[in-house]
């Protein structure tokens, strides 16, 4: 009898312990599957975004994320440059209007704007890989945007004219590479103007003699950057600081961000959305 007693009671230590391990491992798999994403769920509607196209790339993958978490979420993205951001997010046109620099105090006193700086971007001079011109200094720089220096042999390269690629004045690009670069010398009027930093890509990489400049994230195989004044545009240099054409990105609200726009910044500042950051080529606030 007193060994019957004895099993029965290993038996019931024995189904408490599984019952533990059960509702340990339940719990655990639980916590492992929760996600940023979740704040995503029951939501529906559209979401608008347009300006910087530098940001673009993190931009689409964010979204396209959050979408295919929640296909009832539609998230639009369009370009159009920095001030065409703040202006659109101004006017009510888009829900969040993304800028390669930080709003004047004009446009935030004039649209009540909010800026949310997610990520730090350096602007590199490019030319086309084939050339064999690979470092300026910055009065060189200052010289051929100006159309002082018309031919790469000025520098050490070819015999060639040199043809000049820039963006427009609305350009949060532009804007930094301009102040920080060129140190607002002029640009000249001659100048090809291209309306994003994908298109300032493809027109480096299609032309031989070009020079022009592009976000450090949009670097690839089909530019060559250039060092200036000795100084490679690479992220380690933009993060150190020793490379010092760069600027913040951010993502501006009308008045403070409330319903959709406010969790697609949140994730956009979260762990997820910084890695996402981090991968497309810029340095993480967080």
């Amino acid at each position: 009898m007193k060994l019957n007693k004895m099993k029965l009671n290993k038996l019931k230590k024995k189904i408490i312990l599984i019952g533990i391990l059960v509702l340990l491992q339940t719990g655990l798999t639980g916590f492992c599957m929760a996600s940023e994403l979740d704040v995503f769920a029951g939501e529906n509607g559209v979401l608008r975004i347009s300006g910087g196209t530098a940001h673009i790339p993190v931009m689409k993958a964010v979204a396209q994320k959050i979408m295919t978490f929640n296909p009832k979420i539609q998230i639009t993205i369009a370009g159009g440059g920095s001030g065409a951001g703040i202006k659109q997010v101004g006017e009510g046109l888009v829900d969040i209007g993304n800028s390669g620099r930080q709003a004047t105090q004009t446009e935030v006193t004039k649209y009540g704007l909010k800026m949310y700086k997610w990520a730090i971007d350096g602007v590199a001079g490019v030319t086309n890989p084939k050339n064999s011109v690979k470092a300026l200094s910055t009065q060189q720089l200052q010289d051929i945007f100006s159309g002082k220096i018309l031919s790469w042999k000025e520098v050490g390269g070819d015999d060639k004219f040199i043809n000049v690629y820039t963006r427009d004045k609305a350009s949060g690009t532009r804007s930094v590479f301009w102040k920080k670069a060129l140190k607002k010398s002029d640009i000249t009027a001659k100048a090809n103007v291209v309306v994003s930093n994908g298109a300032m890509k493809t027109a480096v990489s299609n032309d031989p003699y070009s020079i022009g400049y592009v976000s450090v994230g949009f670097i690839d195989e089909g530019v060559a950057p250039l060092k200036l004044d000795g100084i490679a545009p690479t992220m380690d240099a933009v993060k150190s600081g020793q490379y010092k054409v760069a600027r913040g990105l951010f993502s501006n609200t009308k008045t403070e961000v409330k319903g959709l726009a406010k969790k697609f910044i949140d994730y956009l500042l979260g762990p997820d959305g910084q890695a996402m950051a981090a991968v497309k080529g810029f340095i993480p606030v967080n």
